[in-house]
């Protein structure tokens, strides 16, 4: 059946047509995500500075963030830094030298914004983590209603996000995996909002063919804004942290195969063969290529003072050998810098993947590591803090006489929405693989592209936090099963009322689980044997 026909030969409407409701429902296709993203950002941002304390490796990216509005580079740090700052010196907390650092500056400009507006201090430097996890749950709903046409299915799953463990807990610490997760949210985004638009431009073009070489359509898709814009927040993932270059294969090859779905249904022969001319190399330079120059856009500062980073590294650098001769002759000009400062950044990647994947740490344990195989059951959450042993009494404590209260925040998954997401999950697959529905392959190879790499690492410490990229994907996968599960509104008034049952009461357990969990997840103080009744499994002490 060619696109942009009905099986009875009449004109179909445009995707943009069939997923655009009336101009009434259209208010609500924004008001209801921004609802659900303004209550994930209050959740949030509340009581955001409390600990009044630098949190795991907080000690690290608020402090660089703090030294690229500075310096424009990231500096050493001083072993009194984290105590000075907390009590509002900032004099002599960095030494002049600067820092190897391991990851790109992306997520911690972000961070740098944040202590602008705010101040340096943990509110400032955790807003704008809050921000991106709020923006991230706007992102996610407004996709979920593309793929499904419904907003409430978007509001769904915006809600399943606004109120898991482990994205709340995340949103609340200057860490880079929230920004990772809200970067790699956009571009899945634009990619689908890509395959729309691109799929009316054709029926538009080419309503009904019954040959067409796959050449005749190129004009109308060489301009592709959605798949520049993916491109960028590709980039921008990449540049807070290099594990999102998976997420970048793995759905620049699906945008290409939905290009060839679409071409294959206005008649083109050979589809695959051709798009890989016509779609798929214009797409390498709209994804890959706008990524790289995104990505070298958060490296920016470091390009800048490139200098500084040859003057320490260039010349070798512990068991690293000098970069090269050509930093015995002084560049000059624009374009010399300029090419001095590209090929110094190579050499500095090099080192930055030693780092990672060396011998450094391979073999190295941390208490609070985890294998990834058990990622998506909570086999192991992480400790971002606790003050313990708080005798009664004492800050509110109203703990029996022979017991104690404590503090913890607890990186740790929503069970409701993990365990219930590994069932949505496995019945993705089928209706993917069997069904042949293709928007289960956004939550599928969503969360395939953000969890499976990681086996690649298991040899050295990772934790359950990395997993914070695959929840948004997650809800995802939740959210068209139940729409599957809800039928369309023509559907029996029995298979609604039992689907919507099931729908309210997964929601409701999820919020309730949130509500019972809030107080290790947002340093509250509760007794002892409240903490335990909490603790579900022996592995998340």
């Amino acid at each position: 059946m060619p696109l942009g026909t009905t099986a009875d030969g009449r004109r179909r409407p445009s995707v943009r047509q069939r997923f655009r409701p009336q101009e009434s429902r259209r208010w609500a296709g924004w008001l209801g995500p921004l609802g659900v993203a303004v209550l994930a950002l209050g959740i949030r941002v509340w009581h955001l500075g409390s600990p009044h304390a630098v949190l795991f490796d907080e000690t690290y990216y608020a402090k660089d963030g703090y030294s690229l509005l500075e310096y424009g580079y990231v500096r050493e740090f001083t072993d009194a830094a984290n105590r000075k700052i907390l009590a509002g010196n900032f004099d002599g907390i960095f030494k002049p030298e600067v820092t190897q650092i391991v990851h790109p500056d992306g997520g911690k400009w972000l961070i740098a914004m944040g202590e602008q507006v705010f101040g340096m201090d943990p509110f400032g430097w955790r807003i704008a983590a809050a921000v991106a996890g709020a923006l991230t749950v706007l992102v996610l709903a407004r996709l979920v209603r593309r793929l499904t046409g419904s907003t409430l299915l978007g509001c769904l799953a915006g809600l399943l996000l606004a109120f898991d463990g482990l994205h709340f807990v995340m949103s609340r610490l200057a860490l880079l995996d929230g920004f990772l997760a809200f970067w790699l949210v956009c571009a899945a985004a634009c990619l689908v909002a890509d395959r729309d638009w691109a799929r009316t431009r054709l029926a538009r073009t080419h309503p009904v063919s019954s040959d067409i070489t796959g050449f005749g359509p190129v004009r109308a898709l060489l301009w592709r804004p959605w798949r520049l814009g993916a491109g960028a927040c590709l980039g921008l993932a990449c540049g807070t942290k290099w594990s999102a270059v998976y997420v970048m294969a793995v759905f620049g090859l699906l945008a290409w195969a939905w290009d060839v779905g679409a071409r294959r249904a206005i008649g083109v022969r050979a589809a695959w063969a051709k798009s890989l001319v016509v779609d798929a190399l214009p797409g390498l330079v709209m994804i890959v290529g706008v990524a790289l120059v995104a990505y070298l856009v958060t490296w920016t500062g470091w390009l800048v003072h490139h200098e500084v980073y040859e003057a320490r590294f260039g010349f070798g650098y512990g068991d690293t050998g000098p970069w090269g001769a050509y930093l015995n002759t002084p560049a000059t000009g624009l374009v010399g810098e300029t090419l001095q400062g590209l090929r110094s950044l190579w050499h500095y990647h090099q080192m930055m993947y030693d780092f990672h994947v060396g011998d450094y740490l391979a073999g190295q344990t941390h208490p609070y590591q985890s294998h990834p195989l058990g990622w998506l059951v909570l086999n192991r959450p992480v400790g971002i803090d606790a003050q313990l042993d708080l005798p009664p009494g004492e800050g509110g404590c109203d703990a029996a006489a022979d017991s104690t209260c404590l503090r913890q925040v607890l990186a740790l998954g929503n069970p409701v929405l993990w365990w219930g997401g590994v069932a949505a999950l496995v019945a993705s697959v089928g209706y993917w693989v069997l069904r042949r529905d293709w928007r289960f392959a956004v939550p599928v190879l969503g969360v395939a592209a953000t969890w499976l790499p990681w086996f690649r690492y298991d040899d050295r410490p990772i934790f359950l936090f990395y997993a914070v990229a695959l929840v948004p994907f997650t809800c995802i996968a939740v959210a068209l099963v139940f729409g599957k599960l809800l039928g369309a509104p023509e559907t029996g008034s029995t298979r609604r009322l039992v689907g919507t049952a099931v729908v309210v009461g997964f929601v409701a357990a999820e919020l309730l689980c949130f509500a019972y969990f809030y107080p290790i997840w947002a340093d509250s103080l509760i007794p002892r044997d409240a903490w335990q009744k909490r603790i579900w499994l022996p592995s998340w002490v």
